[in-house]
């Protein structure tokens, strides 16, 4: 559980969609604030799902071989496959279109233009809400079916969820902190990294979402079929 938890939040927080927004609101009014109310969302959204999953497990997880075991596995292995086609899909899609566009034109509504220009202008809960719309929920899905295996009566447990929230938020953190203590010169910075990434965002969406979901779906059918 804990090398799937860990390599799913790392590729979680090099998501470069998430960083590319987070971007655009600590340059907005307030950006400490707004971006405070941003990582605030999206870490919500993780001790959500954590404490949800522990809520329906006990805190137990399934005996090995059992049905609730088999099922998991195979939902990994599922969650698993669909991160690869979905890696390929935007592969094939970014061939034949131009990669500027394709990040800007992020789905569940991430090019919002109401919550962008309320961000634009300082509000809080719209930071926080576009966190919400931001999350790879393909990998927090496959975060969350790993969480299943979690034994809430170890110590070290807790320590391994609590490092898996930190890793998957570690980018914005470490961009807020940066904004924190130099802002001048963090938002030029920051600007210069977005338009960076602009040009390789579908590289490293592609390959997260393809090392993950073979990862995950060959650890799960190997344990399938043993």
């Amino acid at each position: 559980m804990v090398f799937d938890l860990l390599l799913i939040a790392l590729a979680i927080t090099l998501d470069p969609l998430p960083l590319m927004a987070f971007v655009l609101v600590v340059a907005s009014v307030r950006g400490v604030r707004t971006g405070l109310a941003f990582i605030s969302g999206w870490m919500t959204c993780f001790v959500a799902v954590i404490v949800l999953v522990l809520t329906v497990t006990g805190g137990q997880p399934p005996d090995r071989r059992s049905p609730p075991s088999t099922a998991n596995l195979a939902i990994k292995v599922a969650i698993g496959v669909s991160l690869v086609v979905y890696g390929i899909h935007r592969h094939r899609k970014a061939r034949h279109h131009d990669p500027s566009h394709t990040v800007t034109s992020a789905p569940n509504g991430r090019s919002s233009s109401f919550l962008t220009s309320r961000m634009d202008r300082g509000a809080l809960w719209p930071a926080a809400g576009l966190a919400v719309l931001l999350q790879p929920w393909g990998l927090v899905a496959a975060g969350a079916v790993t969480v299943v295996e979690a034994d809430g009566s170890d110590p070290m447990t807790w320590l391994v969820l609590i490092a898996y929230c930190i890793l998957a938020t570690a980018t914005l953190l470490a961009a807020e902190l940066y904004v924190v203590f130099k802002p001048a010169s963090a938002r030029h910075r920051l600007r210069e990294l977005r338009s960076w990434m602009q040009g390789h965002a579908e590289q490293a969406i592609v390959y997260g979402s393809v090392v993950v979901g073979l990862l995950l779906a060959g650890k799960s059918a190997y344990a399938l079929a043993h």
